[in-house]
């Protein structure tokens, strides 16, 4: 699975810091799926995300086919 959180911020010229504050999202959780090294995340902060970003969990992340 991949997550395009560090493409949708650059297009948008927002910082990790910046969304963590805006949101209550912990700026951890953020820089895991910035980086592509998130394991797991809850429901509530995808939908936080996609509330905030302005775009559909489909953008958000992509399920790629083996």
């Amino acid at each position: 699975m991949r997550c395009h959180l560090g493409r949708i911020l650059g297009e948008k010229k927002l910082k990790i810091a910046e969304v963590a504050r805006e949101t209550n999202i912990n700026k951890n959780t953020l820089h895991r799926l910035y980086k592509e090294e998130a394991t797991r995340i809850e429901l509530d902060v995808i939908e936080t995300l996609c509330n905030y970003l302005d775009v559909g969990i489909e953008q958000l992340f992509e399920v790629e086919k083996k």
